[in-house]
């Protein structure tokens, strides 16, 4: 015969057999008051530091050879015409080609290191490894530049290596390959970051069943891990490509005067002997304009990291 529970457990019982209480109703308009809340010392920042300038910006590039001290009267797009002279057009086509390739050259020898890091080293020595690749970000651009025109100048330490064994002397210092090697080296431990997150959560299981069903190392590679990776490898691009088109030091240390780049342009025509704020503003909205695009492709392909199959 069952014994009789007491009352506390009767209670206890009922108790857990009962609905949890529902959480109590806010007012619609608490809704959207919450998150505004939250959100204002953010967009008071953002506002203050990003809106406001880029306004003034967009109204300075409406004034025709605006200089300091000038009365700014907006009157028209003759900055905006201006940019798209061959002069100017080319500046900005070698800004591309310095970034696409930058990009290029990143994704090539980043991939690699990501891949036998995240795969193919042991658990133990994955973080130590990923903390030496990116032991140099804790150093200054700046410093680094500077380090490779010790490397890269007619008396430097690679023209001294190549004569010593008969070779002859590289002119690479002041020129476009300086700059991309430059930014390259500056930019490759964003890609292979990003890229090492990514094949960090490959599916293996899918890699054991492509061999399983006969498929050589290539065939898994392109069409199980690339897919599954292409979401890392449009971030890191974009990333590098978005950083390395605003780059102004490696094109100033490294570039000389044959490698002129859009920011390189702009600095010229703040601070250089021209003093045109009027044109360097319409260059900087161009180059705002074009960031904003890349960023709109990196939040559109590389946010996300599902892989859909057939």
């Amino acid at each position: 015969m069952p014994a009789k529970k007491s009352p506390l457990e009767l209670d206890a019982t009922s108790s857990q057999d009962a609905e949890p209480p529902l959480p109590p109703k806010h007012p619609r308009w608490w809704n959207w008051l919450e998150p505004t809340i939250f959100l204002t010392p953010a967009g008071i920042w953002l506002i203050l530091l990003l809106v406001l300038p880029t306004l003034i910006i967009f109204e300075l590039s409406l004034v025709p050879g605006f200089r300091p001290g000038n009365i700014v009267n907006p009157s028209g797009v003759d900055n905006y015409i201006q940019v798209f002279q061959p002069l100017y057009m080319g500046v900005m086509g070698r800004s591309l080609f310095l970034a696409s390739s930058s990009t290029i050259i990143c994704l090539l020898l980043g991939f690699p290191v990501a891949y036998w890091i995240a795969l193919l080293t042991p658990q133990r020595w994955r973080t130590l490894l990923l903390l030496g690749f990116v032991l140099p970000l804790w150093t200054s651009s700046l410093l680094r530049s500077y380090a490779w025109i010790t490397i890269l100048r007619p008396t430097g330490v690679l023209n001294s290596l190549l004569n010593s064994v008969g070779l002859p002397s590289l002119q690479i210092h002041n020129s476009s390959t300086a700059v991309l090697i430059g930014l390259s080296y500056n930019l490759l431990p964003y890609m292979v970051l990003i890229l090492y997150a990514s094949l960090e959560r490959l599916d293996r299981r899918l890699l054991e069943a492509a061999a399983d069903l006969g498929a050589n190392p290539a065939e898994t590679f392109w069409k199980v891990t690339v897919p599954q990776t292409l979401p890392g490898i449009a971030a890191g691009s974009l990333l590098v490509f978005i950083t390395a088109i605003g780059d102004f030091i490696a094109p100033e240390l490294l570039g000389g005067a044959s490698s002129m780049t859009i920011a390189r342009l702009i600095y010229n025509q703040f601070l250089g002997a021209t003093q045109n704020w009027g044109f360097g503003s319409a260059l900087s909205m161009v180059l705002v304009l074009a960031v904003s695009i890349a960023i709109a492709l990196l939040i559109k392909y590389g946010g996300n990291n599902s892989v859909t199959s057939d």
